[in-house]
């Protein structure tokens, strides 16, 4: 579905089969078809395996990658027991020596690798022990390098997603009946923010999951972007009133233009009231959660239940570290729940200059806007304030001082 979003944005299709062609694997086709996914005309991206059997007479077949439970298993075997089954040393081997561009070796490496150290947490095996059925592997090296070499083509500087929508029931695999998402497909959405709804169904297999947790800078609400193209890749299951499809839109992020700082535009805002907490754990809090990437916290003075007097903890930080915030604010404070919601924000450019005034060199802080123009100017509170106790006069005197210096200075 990923590289069917990519291939409707305009990657093109001969060149992803000619680089997939420098891995050196045969034993399987490519084939690219329009499909309607209830009422969403998208691109049906499939890989047909040939599979070659050992045993007397070698009859291929075609063994089509998008099955409605297609998982790539791993397992420990004992020796002589890997005749149908590709280590993860020797997938990363593979990928090594082939003429790939350097970027995409580096990437595809590296999502196998958190996809092999899922697989080695769940059935506790070492890591080197990991080995991929051959069908499964063959599959998983062809569209993790495919997505890969994709987003490499088409120039992705960042990937953004919504949150995933796993699905929700059950599946049936090799080892038998799991609950949706299945444990590898868990074990890799570590941190990202998921959810289900009435679709039953597996909508986020082990594969997909370790492309989209190892690709994304962020995750939430789509940002303030310029949209150039748009794309939609088809799954293989039909839903009744629910597109199967996966839609990918590229465009200028607008927040990484040279007159915006580059803070996220989006953010989480994580929410807690507090009635029963001591002011200095709250101001312990607040260090913790600064220090821990927190984007800010604050408190605002509530009224509450029982009449009693608290304090609102609102806390902003970027939406991938929500899970993380959440567990810092559930084992620092007394709050039995948190809420949280994603909101966007615009922010000025903000540079430093220094000027010399009597006191000494102070720093001021501008912010300028979309046009470049300084729309505020501050003296650092630091510096002034050391300025302050080095000469014995007034805060506000430095602080004074340091903005006349500026405004002569233009």
């Amino acid at each position: 579905m990923l590289l069917g979003a990519l291939l409707d944005c305009g990657l093109d299709f001969e060149l992803l089969k000619h680089e997939l062609a420098k891995l050196g694997v045969s034993g399987y086709e490519l084939s690219l078809t329009r499909v309607d996914r209830s009422g969403i005309a998208a691109a049906k991206f499939d890989v047909q395996l040939l599979e070659t059997h050992a045993e007397a007479e070698s009859v291929p077949h075609t063994h089509t990658h998008s099955h409605p439970h297609e998982h790539t298993h791993a397992h420990a075997h004992g020796e002589g027991e890997h005749s149908h089954h590709r280590a993860l040393s020797d997938i990363k081997r593979l990928i090594a020596a082939s003429g790939l561009s350097e970027t995409v070796k580096a990437r595809a490496t590296q999502i196998f690798q958190r996809l092999g150290a899922a697989e080695s947490k769940i059935h506790n095996i070492p890591l080197e022990a990991v080995h991929f059925h051959e069908v499964g592997a063959l599959d998983s090296i062809v569209d993790i390098v495919g997505v890969c070499v994709g987003l490499e083509a088409l120039q992705i500087e960042r990937i953004i997603a919504s949150p995933l929508h796993v699905g929700s029931g059950t599946f049936k695999c090799a080892h038998g009946t799991y609950p949706v998402p299945g444990p590898a497909a868990t074990e890799l959405l570590q941190g990202v923010p998921i959810y289900a709804k009435d679709i039953q169904g597996e909508l986020v297999t082990p594969t997909g999951a370790a492309l989209v947790a190892e690709l994304a800078a962020s995750f939430g609400a789509l940002p303030l972007l310029k949209i150039e193209r748009t794309g939609y890749g088809a799954g293989t299951r039909e839903y009744p009133k629910f597109p199967n499809v996966l839609r990918a839109i590229i465009g200028e992020l607008l927040s990484d233009a040279p007159h915006l700082d580059d803070t996220p535009n989006t953010i989480t805002v994580i929410e807690a009231n507090l009635d029963d907490l001591s002011p200095q754990v709250l101001g312990h809090v607040m260090e913790k959660a600064l220090a821990a990437g927190a984007l800010d916290l604050f408190y605002t003075p509530v009224q509450m239940k029982k009449n009693r007097p608290g304090v609102l903890l609102t806390l902003l930080c970027q939406p991938a570290d929500r899970a993380r915030m959440c567990e810092l604010l559930f084992r620092e404070t007394t709050t039995l729940g948190l809420r949280y919601r994603t909101e966007q924000r615009e922010i000025l450019q903000r540079e430093f200059v220094t000027v010399a005034t009597p006191y000494g060199s102070i720093r001021i802080k501008l912010a300028k806007n979309a046009a470049g123009r300084v729309v505020n100017a501050a003296p650092e509170y630091e510096d002034c304030r050391a300025a302050a106790e080095a000469q014995l006069v007034a805060l506000r005197e430095v602080q004074t001082a340091a903005l006349r210096a500026y405004a002569e200075s233009l």
